[in-house]
């Protein structure tokens, strides 16, 4: 990808590098929790018969499928 395609990207990294590292924790936390949220919206929405329940399970089948096994 060039410098053309991420036109804000030289900016994202300047303010990333201006905050504490405990911001920048903070916001990795926000931005895994939003990640989680909408990941379950889009099973809902896919499967908007099943119970919670299983939406939480299909979700944790589908995380695990993610997992980096070289942990």
């Amino acid at each position: 990808m060039t410098a053309k395609n991420r036109p804000n990207h030289a900016k994202y990294i300047r303010v990333l590098r201006q905050m504490s590292p405990e911001a920048r924790l903070l916001k990795a936390f926000e931005l895994s929790e939003f990640t989680r949220e909408l990941f379950l919206a889009g099973l809902r929405m896919r499967f908007p018969d099943l119970p919670d329940e299983e939406v939480k399970k299909k979700y944790l089948e589908r995380i695990k499928k993610c997992h980096n096994r070289n942990y």
